[in-house]
């Protein structure tokens, strides 16, 4: 009788505790489901978000420089700040002294790439979800903790905290960096935000006099075009600076791009060879409509599958697909030009600002892209577009003016590191997190569209892992890129993976 009893107990006790540490666990998942992200991080020390604000060393000149962006279209504009040589480094004054302006500085970069891309999140009217990934994004930053990898049960907490925070993303600066200055207020805490939307403003008006008619174009993502965030900043700051010429604004949402830099699959993915159903980019039908009597000016190229069609013959497709960069900017630039000559305008476009970190990846094809249609020819033998566009149209990137902006505030505000290196810096992604009971991930380990951006605000949870870059979470081909167009950015990667405690656990064959 005492034999069985004490084996009752035991499996009551068994079931009891691991019914308490399940509790524990879905806690962990959703603590406190009805409030909101920020009060979550301020008040809720149970909260794996939670920060202690109170002793937050504000004035560590030591503490690295935080950016972050939805995925990996923000290191174009790390890339201008790490290589930035505008000053002299002892003086202060401008000028070149081939010493890097931020030599002595480190920084932490984030990309949330489980939760890319942010510019969708509008369209499916889910803003309050954007906002709380931004948020959590900042957080992040602003904290101690990351994972050593997707696999990592239990959280690190050795991270420095930052000192500034730099949104490199244009979608995030639209819909967020005011939410982030905001939280801040709340947090009683002075911490500098720079979002990229107001630099590359800044950028484009540089390049037009003040007396000039023009046309300026903006290309980014479908979020951000609708935030009307570079249209209400060109206006603005146009009015502020004194310009008194036409300047008109045409906006081009290009969805796909940045999806297909990013090799998100419902856009762009190499190994197919057949059109697919989980294809969201644009069609023969549907809100970003193909159309088969401009074909011949997009001049798409057919070749390796870049094009993916249900007939042998192009010209008889029922269902066309994009599957490539390059034929993506082929299809918005077309668009975009399109909607100039139809406007009746008398102006011509001179300069784009690319209002997408991604874009910079890819200027070789829009430069070469912009070309081929200033020479197109119609039926009749007549240039199509010159009376619409400069032969030689100005890209305009944000990330440049964005560097200066953070280099004036570090001078202002006496924050430069007299003592620190840059080859300190950090590189983290989100990871879907796999431990998450609640989150709904495909077979690669990713979060289908339909969950992306199906989910709820104020369901306070871990739907992502912070971990450090590697091979991985990152292609060869993405790596590829890296290695060609951010060299030192990538050669701060590498560093990071083969020298810095935080990646001890890579295996020789993931890391960069």
């Amino acid at each position: 009788m005492t034999q069985k009893f004490l084996s009752l107990s035991f499996v009551l006790l068994l079931f009891f505790g691991c019914k308490k540490e399940s509790s524990k666990q879905d806690k962990a998942n959703a603590d406190l489901k009805n409030e909101n992200i920020v009060s979550t991080i301020i008040n809720n020390e149970d909260s794996f978000f939670y920060i202690d604000f109170k002793n937050y060393p504000l004035k560590d000149k030591s503490l690295p420089i935080g950016v972050f962006d939805s995925g990996i279209g923000g290191l174009t504009v790390l890339k201008e700040i790490v290589n930035y040589d505008e000053h002299d480094n002892e003086t202060y004054k401008k000028g070149k002294d081939d010493v890097l302006d931020f030599e002595n500085e480190s920084f932490i970069y984030l990309g949330d790439q489980a939760n890319m891309p942010y510019g969708n999140y509008s369209a499916e009217n889910k803003l309050d979800l954007l906002n709380e990934h931004i948020i959590k994004d900042a957080q992040f930053l602003l904290s101690n903790k990351y994972y050593s990898d997707a696999n990592d049960i239990s959280v690190n907490t050795d991270k420095k905290q930052v000192k500034a925070i730099v949104v490199a993303c244009n979608t995030a600066t639209a819909y967020g960096k005011e939410s982030i200055e905001d939280f801040l207020k709340k947090a009683n805490i002075n911490i500098k935000v720079i979002g990229v939307i107001d630099a590359g403003v800044r950028g484009v008006l540089e390049t037009i006099e003040k007396d000039e008619d023009a046309i300026i174009g903006v290309m980014a993502t479908v979020g951000t075009v609708a935030s009307k965030g570079y249209h209400n900043t060109i206006v603005k700051f146009k009015d502020e600076l004194g310009y008194k010429g036409n300047i008109e604004i045409f906006s081009q949402g290009a969805i796909g791009i940045a999806e297909a830099v990013d090799e998100d699959t419902d856009y762009f993915d190499r190994s197919l060879k057949n059109h697919r159903k989980e294809y969201k980019g644009p069609s023969l039908d549907g809100d970003f409509k193909i159309s088969k009597t401009l074909l011949d000016i997009y001049n798409f190229d057919f070749d390796n599958n870049k094009m993916l069609c249900n007939t042998v013959n192009s010209d008889d497709c029922t269902i066309l697909q994009i599957n490539d960069p390059e034929n993506y900017v082929r299809y918005h630039l077309v668009t975009l030009m399109e909607n100039i000559r139809t406007s009746k305008t008398t102006n011509q476009l001179k300069s784009i600002i690319l209002g997408c970190t991604h874009y910079p990846y890819l200027t070789d094809e829009i430069n070469k892209v912009l070309k081929e249609l200033y020479n197109y020819k119609d039926n009749n033998g007549d240039f199509l577009y010159r009376e619409f566009m400069i032969e030689n149209i100005k890209l305009i990137d944000p990330a440049i003016n964005t560097a200066n902006e953070l280099y004036t505030h570090l001078k202002n505000e006496s924050l430069f590191n007299p003592n620190g290196n840059i080859k300190n810096s950090e590189f983290y992604i989100s990871v879907a997190n796999k431990d998450n009971s609640n989150n709904v991930l495909d077979e690669s380990g990713r979060f289908p569209y339909d969950y992306k951006y199906g989910r709820n605000a104020n369901e306070i949870q871990e739907y992502v892992k912070k971990v450090p870059f590697s091979r991985e979470n990152i292609s060869y081909d993405i790596l590829t890129r890296f290695q060609k167009q951010l060299p030192y950015v990538y050669q701060l990667m590498q560093n990071f993976n083969s020298h810095n405690p935080k990646t001890k656990n890579l295996s020789d064959e993931n890391k960069i």
